[in-house]
């Protein structure tokens, strides 16, 4: 299948998505993960596992170069970060990074941020046993980075000087296409 048709399915897959969320109260299981996994591998220049790996979904490039990479998505309709929790981690399996694909109520990515396995750990050393790779929205954002915002592409880059006498804006400033 060529990237233009996994393109166009995954535009038709946002549609229905957000159709379907809108009709029934409550999301089309699964679909929002595959459009995050789609969506971190194109902003933020990951390879996606093929075949599938236990514990990570991708693998870094460029800055993020040999990076074992679990990516999570949530769906977040209003503006309020609070009460949503990011997917339970894969605390026993192998990873380097998490990144959370945050998607408006169409399912188009808004922000992308990721945190490291050491701030994770960090994080969850006061978790009850039970509670173990179980986090907040709100506290992922607090102990991450901001990678990829839908306004300024890549969070890494220079930021675009409309000063300067080159009055193009850095090609990596991509923004997510449905």
């Amino acid at each position: 299948m060529s990237i233009f048709a996994v393109d166009k399915l995954i535009s038709q897959a946002r549609i229905l998505a957000a159709d379907y969320r809108r009709t029934m109260g409550k999301p089309l299981a699964g679909i929002s993960n595959e459009i995050a996994e789609f969506d971190a591998v194109n902003l933020l220049g990951l390879e996606l596992c093929k075949p599938r790996v236990s514990g990570y979904d991708a693998m870094g490039t460029g800055e993020r170069e040999g990076k074992r990479v679990q990516i999570k998505a949530r769906v977040i309709a209003d503006d309020k970060r609070s009460g949503h929790r990011v997917g339970q981690l894969k605390m026993d399996q192998d990873w380097d990074i998490v990144v959370l694909v945050i998607m408006d109520e169409n399912y188009e990515a808004t922000e992308i941020h990721e945190v490291d396995r050491e701030a994770i750990n960090e994080a969850m050393q006061d978790s009850k046993p039970g509670k173990r790779g179980a986090m907040s929205v709100a506290k992922f954002i607090a102990i991450g980075r901001l990678a990829w915002t839908r306004e300024n592409g890549n969070e890494t880059d220079a930021p675009w000087d409309n000063q300067s006498a080159d009055q193009s804006p850095s090609p990596s400033k991509g923004k997510a296409e449905g």
